[in-house]
């Protein structure tokens, strides 16, 4: 099986913390952010990683995640081609037809791979996205019908879901990408319009690396996890 792996992230908000690399190579408790994903995509018969990255990074990301157990084959961007054409440009160097992974690489999760391909594979959509809870930015004041404040909760989950932008991609869903712009405006509302899109729940770790505040609570994760 194959993955797509977006990497084109430029680290701006992370100033210093990244060094001058793209943001999936910034180091996180010692090894490059996108290292811990495609090891997982190893972990469940992932062979071959296929890297969205900007033109001229390629050599930077084959010296950065060499020995990741994989076989890497990389994609690099002329001009910037959005999410949805990155994926589609880097697709084309696609060996296999049927399910592929596709993630962001400015990410960090424990979801189970291996259920979310068979929750893909027992009901066979165009392409299944993973989802997260939505947790409130703020605390929350549980207000009762005669206005007396019943208590208070420090950002609880919302009763809605967010995409984590990790997906299981087949080939119906890989042709209708858009060769430039973002597929969450354009190919996923389609086939979702359509029945074609499927969701699979997870609530466990979810972090997106976009700050040096980012940064710490992903270092503080793999120190609770005694990973560090």
């Amino acid at each position: 099986m194959e993955a797509i792996l977006l990497a084109g992230g430029k680290a701006e908000r992370l100033g210093d913390a990244a060094q001058g690399r793209p943001k999936a190579l910034v180091d996180v408790a010692g090894r490059p952010l996108a290292e811990y994903q495609i090891r997982r995509l190893a972990a469940v018969g992932v062979e071959r990683v296929i890297v969205s990255c900007r033109a001229g990074q390629e050599r930077e990301f084959e010296r950065a995640l060499e020995g990741v157990g994989v076989e890497l084959a990389f994609a690099g961007e002329d001009e910037p081609l959005g999410r949805g054409g990155g994926l589609k440009f880097a697709a084309r160097q696609r060996r296999e037809t049927g399910a592929c992974f596709a993630l962001n690489g400015d990410e960090l999760f424990d979801i189970d791979l291996e259920a979310l391909l068979a929750h893909h594979r027992s009901r066979r959509p165009a392409a299944t996205i993973s989802v997260a809870p939505l947790p409130s930015p703020f605390g929350v004041v549980e207000v009762a019908d005669d206005d007396r404040v019943a208590g208070f909760r420090e950002a609880p989950k919302l009763p809605h879901w967010v995409n984590m932008g990790l997906y299981v991609l087949d080939d119906e869903a890989i042709e209708r990408l858009p060769d430039k712009g973002d597929h969450e405006t354009s190919t996923f509302p389609e086939l979702a319009e359509e029945g074609k899109l499927l969701a699979f729940r997870h609530e466990g770790l979810w972090l997106t690396v976009n700050t040096p505040k980012d940064l710490r609570a992903a270092e503080e994760w793999f120190a609770a996890a005694g990973q560090v």
